[in-house]
């Protein structure tokens, strides 16, 4: 089908589409109203006439309600915890300064920039968590002024080094559990498991990394360890393995305080996934350290933000080739990176679908690579030119991981407080 013959079979966009079957991420605040997508109360077709595209658009009371849904199941369950955002999921600063505003969480960090980028939104240098991988020498410099921050060392050297800048503090030690989990056994989305990982000390290290601690009179309060990502209830049972190898880490290391599970909590991306059941997942939790005396911390990014935000782009054309209708966006996979890297996908619909036919479409981006792909064998109502398409789950490793490859990296971004 041609340009010209969907501007043909295509009607205005004025008659309202009714869906005849309720689309799978629609919610209170994110769904069509009167044939309009919304996000809250913002109209985010209006939004993007306004600003144009492509646009990040992230409400920021979803990220706050789904810390208290979080809150709410931890506390159910009768848990001593503590939780941080993960700010490499979403480090816009003005929804960082709202979160440090509203002082429901701390931040996880993974950087010395990260920590001073946290410190510049608000948060407190006690409210901060650090668990950084591969740590130069400047590195645990910049870390070594900062005695309040939780930080939690990944490998003997960064230990060693810490430990002759700084002796005789508190210090966190990062554990590879040697179990992973992931979004449906994805192995790019697991930190820990069958073959080694850059990430974190295994058991066989630990007397090393405890001798290290004794020679400079290191007290370590905290384990951390964080075994994959996007994980709903289908891997709760790889869950409750990965908690459950923590104890033969935790039996060793007497003066422990708190055990930081990470995060990797995830949202659906398609329509035959389930949310996180947050009860079970809290009883996973509480089992593994019921009477340990353990405080618990954990650090969503994910959960937190990715369902709160969405990617705005306009239709540039429709064109068949050999069996395949492609739809192009002005906005490309450097905007986004999950769906090409991970296989997580951001479900493009329209903020105002046409009555009329419906269309199948690969929707493609503008960056001049093959994994360009927004989807594939996509069913959607026939759109023209100039149509804005939202690209679903877009709040979370979007914006903070975007590139400017081919330089298409020019993008708006808004934060809604309502």
């Amino acid at each position: 089908m041609s340009d010209g013959t969907v501007a043909e079979n295509a009607t205005d966009a004025d008659s309202p589409f009714a869906p005849t079957i309720e689309p799978w991420w629609q919610r209170d605040d994110l769904g069509y109203r009167e044939g309009r997508l919304h996000l809250g109360t913002a109209d985010l077709d209006a939004v993007a006439r306004r600003v144009g595209t492509p646009a990040y658009v992230i409400r920021a009371p979803r990220v706050a309600e789904n810390l208290r849904r979080l809150q709410a199941a931890l506390d159910g369950e009768g848990l001593d915890h503590r939780i941080y955002f993960a700010i490499k999921a979403n480090r816009t600063p003005q929804l960082l300064s709202y979160l440090a505003a509203q002082g429901l969480c701390g931040a996880d960090i993974c950087s010395p920039d990260e920590l001073l980028h946290a410190l510049a939104c608000g948060f407190r240098e006690e409210d901060i968590s650090f668990t950084g991988t591969s740590l130069g020498a400047a590195d645990i410099e910049v870390l070594s002024r900062f005695e309040k921050v939780r930080i939690n060392f990944d490998s003997l050297s960064a230990l060693r080094r810490y430990g002759r800048l700084c002796p005789g503090r508190e210090v966190g030690l990062r554990i590879n559990p040697d179990r992973g989990i992931g979004y449906t056994g994805n192995d790019m989305l697991q930190y820990s498991g069958i073959e080694a990982t850059k990430f974190g000390i295994y058991l066989d290290r630990l007397p090393e990394a405890i001798e290290i601690a004794r020679e400079h009179r290191l007290k370590i309060t905290r384990i951390h360890f964080h075994a994959g990502c996007g994980y709903l209830d289908r891997e709760l049972e790889q869950l409750a393995e990965v908690l459950a190898s923590s104890h033969s880490f935790i039996d060793q290391l007497p003066d422990l305080s708190e055990v930081n599970i990470g995060g990797g909590l995830g949202v659906p991306h398609r329509a035959d996934d389930r949310p996180l059941d947050l009860g079970r997942w809290a009883k996973t939790i509480a089992d593994a350290f019921r009477g340990s005396g353990l405080t618990l911390a954990v650090e969503p990014g994910d959960y937190l933000a990715k369902d709160a935000g969405v990617l705005l782009a306009s239709v540039t054309y429709s064109e068949r080739r050999k069996d395949v209708e492609f739809l192009g966006l002005d906005a490309g996979f450097n905007l986004a990176m999950e769906p090409a890297f991970y296989g997580l996908p951001c479900e493009p619909v329209p903020t105002v679908p046409r009555s009329g036919p419906t269309g199948r479409y690969t929707v493609v981006g503008n960056v001049n690579e093959a994994l360009d792909k927004w989807a594939v064998d996509h069913p959607m109502p026939v759109p023209r030119d100039g149509d804005v398409i939202a690209l679903i789950n877009a709040g979370g490793y979007a914006a903070s991981m975007r590139s400017d490859h081919c330089l298409r990296g020019s993008v708006r971004e808004v934060l809604l407080l309502d």
